[in-house]
């Protein structure tokens, strides 16, 4: 089998089931941008994770987003025989950062994208994921239906990136990226 197909060479893609759709059509931003965010997952994986069970974790939610990503292609509800991501996915999620919370001190202001390498691919899942979850709540708000549970999963996966990024720096011992703001900041000359 070829891996091009020339089907999309007009602008359409299909969703399963087998209806074809514009590739700028809200369904296929939402799965595009969950796609997206896989990848970057997968260059969190390759940047040496942070060790122990958050890289089994990232694994594991890397798999859960090939799940949602089919979900969302699936326009007619067709039973596509994968687990769907539920309560219990983002119940873990909870948990996880409660863990990696542990390790941390309290956060006392906003940080910056940045400090170590990982923690800057984490930063970048983050809004990855956050643009995600704008795209599949856009979805819903065009009249798809869309199940609570995926709104949820991208939701809290977003807060784990964010406390991951800053676990990788504590345990790299790089101090996260403080923001200081435009009127606090020394003035040279």
């Amino acid at each position: 089998m070829k891996i091009y197909t020339k089907t999309g060479d007009a602008g359409q893609t299909g969703l399963f089931g087998g209806d074809r759709v514009s590739k700028a059509c809200p369904r296929v931003e939402a799965y595009g941008d969950v796609d997206e965010l896989n990848s970057v997952l997968g260059i969190v994986r390759a940047e040496g994770a942070i060790g122990g069970r958050f890289d089994e974790l990232i694994a594991s939610i890397q798999s859960r987003l090939f799940d949602l990503g089919a979900e969302l292609a699936n326009e007619r509800g067709k039973d596509l025989g994968i687990p769907l991501v539920d309560e219990d996915d983002v119940v873990a999620m909870e948990h996880a950062i409660d863990h990696a919370e542990g390790e941390l001190a309290p956060l006392r202001t906003f940080v910056l994208p940045g400090g170590s390498k990982l923690a800057a691919h984490l930063h970048l899942g983050r809004t990855v994921c956050r643009r995600a979850e704008r795209r599949v709540v856009a979805l819903m708000e065009s009249g798809a239906t869309v199940r609570p549970e995926v709104i949820r999963y991208l939701n809290r996966l977003s807060d784990l990136l964010f406390v991951l990024a800053r676990l990788a720096n504590h345990r790299a011992s790089i101090a996260d990226v403080p923001w200081i703001g435009r009127g606090t900041q020394k003035r040279s000359g």
